[in-house]
């Protein structure tokens, strides 16, 4: 009876944990489908957007324009309602009338006759075009006023390939089309801006990580506003500029590392480990028309070709994130959900994960009237995660209550953090169920930045709300204007113990509230020894100890290397956490190279994953996207990689 009485117990103490390792995924409430598509239909879409009679409206890079009636039904109908156009990346709907922004121009389609098909394709305005391949042309979206904000992507260099240009007006910026056709330049500093959306009025857009970009943003764009990219600035001193810092001003502050060999040939920029990084908030410290992001997305981790923003306004119909903000990625075929709030008059937030799985890369969005969600996905030329390179897919909401992060704001002392479901109050008062750290992103001309001047911060205590749906994180060391990671893996839901579906999330904090902090007397400070979450260190920028740059020898990895290789079921899960499928596939080219090829490199283990942590594009010279530092990778993860990389030269 008493070992009776002792197996009991034990199953009552291991109840926890075999119910948290039940927890339900992003799956078990947002179901992705793929409606039917008529056969010989290829959609690459560039624009999508909810018409008012519920119809569904699809521009295609192909130069195409579709309107699907009843889309969400089992037998939607598709029909051509427009082609020949040049690679329609947005589509918009005012006064009766579908607009596109073709690569030149604003064009207004008419259905004169009413069959349905569009007769008459109506420049409102065409703008300049060097004929770069990519000066691609985003928008439009509609203002208040009836106006029509474009955005245009950057030209690269000739023998500086990986160098953005604005070769002629209005690339590199935002611009304003007016209701009588008039072109305003209205803001500058953008790169690759995929997303640009208009937000409750409010003018946004997001761009992509490259040069002078150190990852995925989303910002907020004012008149006159820079955001960070120096080559539109060459049109900065125009006459209908309002933009009033010039390219003189940017340089002065910034190294544009133009520099060559001894054979005269240009040299590509590459980030440098031991050099002091300059930061875009200090450029706005002195310029105050410099724009920081509202929110950083982490490289890699929440994307790394930032798409468009769309905000929830389905009243319940999509979930509990009505009045939030989602953003699509189209490298890594995800989506994820931003909370967004003003502090001091800026805005700031957190990213937190969503809903990756889709069949290609995600470009646009759009709320059907039932409150599902219209993917419209391309991936030609970028590449994606997924198997297809095109598409349409629905993400439908069962009803059902998924464990998150409703909202993560900014306190003086730490961060408030409240929740869809009551947590436990046990993992939620105990410390170690949470751990906090903070980075930045250097502002340079390199591709890219990893994560630099990365800091645990302590977690000084928590305070639970009588309800158990808030809780208040209080830290020690808050830094201004830099991503702070929220991770929650110990905490979890009352009654059920499931764990939060999304345990992270990134708070790009430009300012901090003012506002009375906790006493100590509040908070509870206890600590199991439980340990749930851990912070990767990433290969750190430093200056060697002899302060000439020269590195520390590496540490001895003869026992890195894995005695059994792990099969593809136990690093596929790795892979997909760690967001590697989103540029490389076993056997074919993605955004990356295959593993199959990166093996045949005869690469050790240790040498991967010391590339891993500090890639080198160098060896990759063939592929256009360099591969950044992975600094969330952990070391047993990217052990396990390697060695299931290595093992795929001996098959």
């Amino acid at each position: 009876m008493k070992k009776i009485a002792q197996i009991a117990l034990l199953l009552l103490a291991t109840l926890p944990l075999v119910k948290a390792q039940e927890s339900p995924k992003e799956e078990d409430f947002y179901k992705i489908i793929t409606p039917p598509i008529p056969e010989g239909i290829i959609l690459e879409v560039g624009g999508l957007i909810t018409l008012p009679n519920g119809s569904l409206g699809i521009s295609t890079r192909r130069g195409e324009v579709w309107i699907v009636d009843n889309p969400t039904s089992r037998t939607p109908y598709f029909r051509k309602f427009a082609s020949g156009l040049h690679e329609i990346l947005g589509l918009a709907y005012k006064d009766g009338f579908l607009y596109c922004a073709q690569r030149g121009e604003l064009t207004k389609l008419i259905d004169k006759n009413g069959d349905g098909k569009a007769d008459i394709y109506e420049t409102v305005h065409a703008w300049a075009l060097s004929g770069h391949y990519h000066e691609y042309s985003f928008g439009p979206k509609v203002a208040p006023d009836g106006s029509f904000f474009v955005s245009g992507n950057v030209a690269f260099g000739d023998e500086e390939w990986w160098r953005g240009e604005s070769r002629v007006p209005g690339r590199g910026w935002i611009f304003r089309i007016t209701p009588d056709g008039k072109y305003e330049p209205y803001a500058t500093g953008v790169r690759s801006p995929a997303g640009i959306s208009m937000i409750k009025g409010e003018l946004w857009y997001t761009d992509n990580q490259g040069d002078w970009m150190g990852t995925g943003g989303i910002f907020p764009v004012k008149k006159g506003g820079f955001m960070g990219h120096p080559a539109g600035l060459k049109w900065a001193e125009s006459p209908n500029s309002p933009v009033k810092l010039t390219e003189k001003q940017f340089f002065g502050e910034r190294d544009n590392r133009q520099e060559r060999d001894a054979n005269n040939r240009a040299i590509k920029p590459e980030n440098t480990r031991n050099e002091t990084p300059q930061f875009l908030y200090q450029l706005k410290e002195k310029y105050d028309m410099v724009q920081l992001p509202a929110v950083w997305l982490p490289y890699g981790v929440h994307g790394v070709s930032t798409a468009e923003l769309i905000m929830d306004e389905t009243n319940g119909e999509f979930g509990p994130f009505t009045g939030q903000v989602f953003v699509g990625d189209q490298g890594q075929s995800n989506i994820m959900r931003v909370v967004l709030e003003k502090v001091k008059g800026e805005y700031q937030g957190a990213s937190i994960g969503f809903r990756s799985g889709f069949q290609s890369g995600v470009l646009r969005m759009a709320f059907a009237k039932d409150g599902s969600m219209f993917v419209g996905e391309t991936n030609r030329g970028w590449g994606s995660a997924g198997d297809a390179n095109q598409g349409l897919q629905r993400l439908v909401w069962n009803g059902k209550m998924p464990f998150e992060m409703y909202t993560v704001k900014a306190m003086p002392d730490g961060f408030e953090i409240e929740f869809t479901l009551p947590v436990d109050r046990k993992s939620a008062e105990d410390l170690d169920s949470y751990k906090v750290s903070s980075y930045l992103y250097k502002h340079y001309p390199v591709y890219g930045s990893p994560q630099i001047d990365t800091k645990d911060v302590t977690v000084k205590g928590v305070k639970l709300s009588e309800d158990g749906k808030k809780v208040r994180i209080v830290l020690d060391g808050m830094r201004q204007y830099f991503v702070h990671k929220i991770q929650l893996e110990g905490v979890r839901a009352a009654g059920n113990y499931w764990s939060l579906v999304h345990p992270d999330a990134y708070y790009t904090l430009n300012n901090i509230p003012d506002g009375e902090k906790l006493k100590v007397s509040e908070l509870k400070t206890t600590r199991s020894g439980n340990v749930k979450a851990t912070v990767t260190a990433p290969v750190k920028e430093h200056v060697s100890p002899d302060g000439k740059g020269k590195e520390p020898a590496p540490t001895s990895t003869k026992t890195a290397t894995a005695k059994k290789a792990p099969t593809w079921e136990e690093v596929k899960p790795l892979l997909a956490k760690n967001t590697c499928l989103a540029c490389h596939a076993t056997d074919k080219k993605v955004v990356g190279p295959s593993y199959i090829d990166v093996a045949k490199r005869k690469y050790s283990d240790a040498k991967i994953v010391e590339l891993i942590y500090a890639p080198k594009p160098e060896n990759w010279p063939d592929y256009a996207t360099p591969m950044p530092a992975m600094p969330q990778v952990s070391k047993g993860d990217a052990l396990k990689i390697a060695a299931w990389i290595n093992s795929l030269s001996k098959k």
